[in-house]
C-alpha cells in the first residue's frame, strides 16, 4: 500500500514538473517580450570578440559565479520572502512635467531629462538620444511577474516624444530593454546602438536590421559630429533561463565637440572604470549605477561607496546616481543608494547631483542647487 502511494506521488510530481517545463517552453517561445535568440551564424561572427568564449559572452574577470539550481531557488526564496521596511516610497514618485513643444524645438546646450531608474532623454548637438529607455510598468516579461515602478507618470508622455535620432542600450535585462517600450518608439527612432547580440531582440520586435548598429567593447561609431563608444562593464545578460550570457553588456561614452558624457549601464566595481577614465576622461557628467545591490551579488552591481570611487576612476567632474528610484529589485531601503553615495562622495570631494525625475539637467552646469527630494517620500 505504501509503495503504491509513493509511486502515485512520484508520478504526480513528475507530471507537474513536466507540465511546468512545457508551459515554460511555450511561454518563452511564443510570448514576444522574451525577444530573439542568437543564431549559430551570429555566434560564428562573435567568435572574433575577445569577450566571447565557448558560446557565451564573459567578463574580463571570471564573474558572476554560475548558480546551481538549489542556489537559484534559495536566492529567489530569500528575495521574495524578505520584508524590507522602506523598500518602496510611501507614495508614487511625482515627475516634473516638460512641454513637448519645448523638447521638440530645443537646439540649445546639451541637457538631459531623467525618466527614472536608468532611462534618459539626452538632447545634444541638435540630436535627441534615449539612453536605456524603459517605460514599462514592471521590470519583467509580464505585468504579473514584477512589482510596479515607483513613478506611474513620466515627464513627457512617450507618445509625445520627438523624433529620436539614436537609442543606446547597455544590455538586455528587463529593467533596461522593454518590449512594450520598443513598440512605442521604434517607428520614430532612426538608429539603435547596442552591444553585440542585443540586436536579435530588436529584430524579433520588427525593428529593421538596417537601423541597428552592434558594437563590441572599445569600438567607436559616429553620428554626424557625435561619437559613441561601446565601453566595458562587469555584468551579465539574458532574458530567459536558456539564453544567459548570449548577448554582450556594456557602458557608453558619448562625445560631442564640447561635451563628454559617461553612462555606466549596470556593472560591478572593476578596473575598467580606470581604463575608461584614462582613455576617454575627464567627463563633464558620469551617470553611475547605484542601486539594486546586495552582498549576495557583489560582482555585478556596485555598493554605493564603490560607485563614488568609480566616479573618481573615470575622472568625472560630477556624477549622478542611476539605477535607483525606479524599481525594487534588491533588499535595501529605497533611499539607501543615494544617501550612502552622497556620504562617501563627500569624503572624496566628488560632486553628486540629485535631480528629480523630469528635472532638466544641463550637462556642463557648474551650479549644484539640487535638493534631497526623496525626504518628501
Amino acid at each position: 500500500m505504501l509503495k503504491k502511494i509513493v509511486k502515485h506521488m512520484l508520478i504526480t510530481i513528475l507530471s507537474i514538473i513536466g507540465l511546468l517545463v512545457i508551459v515554460y517552453f511555450l511561454f518563452t517561445t511564443y510570448y514576444p517580450s522574451f525577444g530573439g535568440d542568437i543564431t549559430k551564424e551570429q555566434q560564428l561572427v562573435y567568435k572574433n570578440s575577445e569577450q566571447f568564449n565557448n558560446g557565451k559572452f564573459t567578463n574580463t574577470k571570471a564573474v558572476p559565479k554560475d548558480l546551481s539550481f538549489s542556489e537559484t531557488i534559495q536566492l529567489a526564496y530569500t528575495f521574495f520572502t524578505t520584508k524590507v521596511p522602506n523598500g518602496r516610497p510611501k507614495e508614487n514618485l511625482k515627475a516634473n512635467k516638460i512641454d513637448s513643444t519645448n523638447v521638440a524645438d530645443y537646439k540649445g546646450e546639451a541637457r538631459m531629462v531623467w525618466f527614472g531608474h536608468s532611462s534618459f532623454l539626452l538632447q545634444i548637438d541638435g540630436k535627441n538620444i534615449l539612453l536605456d529607455p524603459m517605460f514599462g510598468k514592471v521590470a519583467a516579461p509580464h505585468t504579473l511577474l514584477g512589482g510596479n515602478r515607483f513613478n506611474e507618470e513620466f515627464p513627457l508622455d512617450i507618445e509625445k516624444l520627438p523624433q529620436i535620432d539614436a537609442v543606446l542600450f547597455s544590455h538586455d535585462h528587463y529593467d533596461h530593454l522593454d518590449y512594450e517600450t520598443i513598440l512605442k518608439i521604434k517607428d520614430k527612432t532612426q538608429r539603435f546602438y547596442v552591444p553585440l547580440g542585443v540586436g536579435a531582440h530588436l529584430k524579433a520586435w520588427h525593428v529593421s536590421p538596417d537601423n541597428i548598429t552592434e558594437l563590441d567593447w572599445w569600438e567607436e561609431t559616429k553620428l554626424d559630429a557625435l561619437t559613441f563608444v561601446c565601453t566595458p562593464a562587469q555584468h551579465f545578460s539574458g532574458r530567459k533561463f536558456n539564453n544567459s550570457q548570449s548577448t554582450l553588456w556594456s557602458s557608453w561614452v558619448i562625445q560631442s565637440n564640447t561635451e563628454n558624457i559617461y553612462f555606466s549601464g549596470d556593472s560591478g566595481y572593476a578596473p575598467h572604470f580606470t581604463q575608461i577614465g584614462e582613455k576617454y576622461g575627464p567627463f563633464d557628467l558620469a551617470l553611475m549605477e547605484c542601486g539594486q545591490y546586495n552582498e549576495m551579488w557583489p560582482d555585478i552591481h556596485m555598493m554605493p561607496e564603490e560607485t563614488a570611487q568609480a566616479g573618481i576612476d573615470v575622472k568625472a567632474k560630477k556624477i549622478m546616481a542611476i539605477h535607483w528610484a525606479g524599481f525594487k529589485l534588491a533588499l535595501h531601503d529605497w533611499t539607501d543608494p543615494i544617501e550612502r553615495l552622497k556620504n562617501k562622495a563627500a569624503t572624496l570631494n566628488l560632486e553628486v547631483i540629485t535631480p528629480e525625475i523630469g528635472e532638466v539637467i544641463k550637462v556642463k552646469d557648474t551650479i549644484n542647487n539640487y535638493t534631497n527630494w526623496w525626504d518628501n517620500y
